[in-house]
């Protein structure tokens, strides 16, 4: 039997990492939170629920994420970010696999959308590598967009269950994180000598939001799926604007 760490990232979380923590109870064996020094009460939740909180420096996600994975005190890791939970059926699934000796594990992520529950427009299954031995993998990507990637020859399976992201509350939470996720994004295709063009600029958008909308069965979701496959254009189109931005500074 394998024990279980489990990793959580936070800044100023205080709404969230309450419902992450407890939806662990009963499975994990070490929790450790990283924080990059917030200041509502996300600590004081952390400490309540008997979680090791650590705080770091916030360099990037890709960064933060393996860093935080050196804080676990075991190698096999579950990673979980603040606003997500374990559904009861991932619990069990993850408990039988504490038993098991696959490298990695996938699982489906179902995302809440201020309030509803949103199952097309590429938004579901969404499925995420988030359980894995941290001595056969680590996190890669290009910031904001992080994944973890397993190295050449390990085991994988995938679990039955759902990771529940609790992803804006409202509207206005949307567009607060387009803002922020699009700078990040910009300046890290920067810095990889990336350009934006007219393609990039005015066509990628609006696929995007055929590809959501349509193709991906976005309108299945009602007025929420509409208002994904919108945001979603936008931000396509503003992260290559603040990279032609950054192009012309």
């Amino acid at each position: 039997m394998r024990l279980l760490s489990v990793v959580i990232i936070t800044r100023n979380e205080e709404r969230n990492i309450g419902r992450c923590l407890e939806s662990l109870k009963g499975l994990a064996d070490d929790i450790v939170v990283v924080d990059s020094f917030s200041t509502d009460h996300t600590e004081a939740i952390v400490r309540e629920h008997g979680a090791r909180f650590v705080q770091h420096e916030f360099t990037g996600h890709i960064e933060q994420k393996n860093w935080a994975i050196t804080q676990a005190m075991h190698p096999f890791v579950l990673s979980l970010d603040a606003d997500e939970a374990l559904d009861e059926t991932l619990k069990a699934s993850i408990a039988k696999a504490k038993a098991d000796y696959a490298d990695g594990y996938t699982m489906n992520r179902l995302t809440n959308y201020c309030g509803s529950w949103i199952k097309h427009g590429g938004w579901y299954p969404d499925r995420k590598l988030r359980l894995w031995d941290s001595r056969k993998g680590r996190w890669t990507g290009i910031n904001p967009h992080d994944r973890y990637e397993l190295y050449a020859g390990a085991r994988t399976r995938h679990l039955k269950g759902d990771i529940r992201h609790y992803s804006y509350y409202t509207i206005a939470d949307h567009y607060k994180q387009v803002d922020y996720f699009t700078t990040i994004a910009a300046k890290a295709l920067a810095s990889k000598g990336k350009r934006a063009g007219f393609v990039k600029l005015w066509v990628s958008p609006v696929a995007k939001f055929i590809g959501s909308y349509f193709v991906q069965l976005g309108f299945l979701d009602g007025s929420h799926g509409f208002t994904i496959a919108r945001i979603s254009a936008y931000a396509t189109h503003l992260k290559y604007a603040k990279l032609k931005a950054l192009g012309r500074s």
